[in-house]
């Protein structure tokens, strides 16, 4: 059990929460798109919201700035998000056209709210649960996407309600957050998503 549990952490890390939103979008598009630019899109995504922040992890955990990637201490996120908050606007300039693909836009924007949501509790030394925050927004953009494209995604919605509830008791089991930081997260993470959909759905 405690290894499922500590499963949750590793399977819906909140830097896989960008790929999988846009390869759900992909996948459930009616729209024609050229392969080359979707895995070109694709490729854009990976590199800049899960390799770059590796590479930048690993560089404050040598200069002492971070202790652990689950950046357990309010104070060490700062510097992590703040990149973040960087590389998400650097997607929403370079990656993405909102005439173009204005689902995966908009779905980037709320990411960039929900994560400078996120650094403006830090400064006020609330923990807000990172992973908590993906995997609800991620089912919040599914659930959007299904009523957009008018496909049935019952199942899928399913499956992410388990793991929005897996992830919850993965962070309460490691003791990671508490039930306040675990609600915030859940908000931040959809909130922005739905005031989203006004310029999309």
């Amino acid at each position: 059990m405690n290894f499922f549990l500590r499963f949750a952490a590793y399977l819906f890390h909140p830097l896989l929460m960008p790929l999988l939103g846009s390869a759900l979008y992909y996948a459930l598009t009616p729209r024609f798109v050229e392969p080359d630019i979707m895995q070109a899109r694709l490729f854009a995504v990976t590199i800049i919201t899960l390799l770059i922040p590796i590479i930048v992890f690993f560089l404050l955990k040598n200069l002492a700035i971070v202790r652990s990637i689950q950046l357990e201490d309010v104070e060490e996120r700062k510097l992590p998000l703040m990149i973040q908050c960087l590389l998400i606007l650097l997607i929403i300039k370079m990656v993405f056209d909102p005439y173009d693909s204005p689902e995966l836009y908009y779905f980037f924007v709320g990411i960039l709210f929900s994560t400078i949501t996120t650094l403006l509790l830090v400064f006020l030394k609330f923990k807000v649960s990172l992973h908590q925050m993906g995997i609800a927004g991620i089912t919040m953009f599914l659930i959007a996407l299904g009523v957009h494209f008018k496909v049935n995604v019952l199942i899928a919605i399913g499956v992410l309600f388990i793991a929005n509830g897996w992830v919850a008791s993965s962070r309460l089991h490691t003791q990671s957050h508490n039930y306040p930081e675990l609600i915030a997260g859940f908000f931040v993470g959809v909130l922005p998503q739905v005031i989203m959909l006004n310029f999309w759905l």
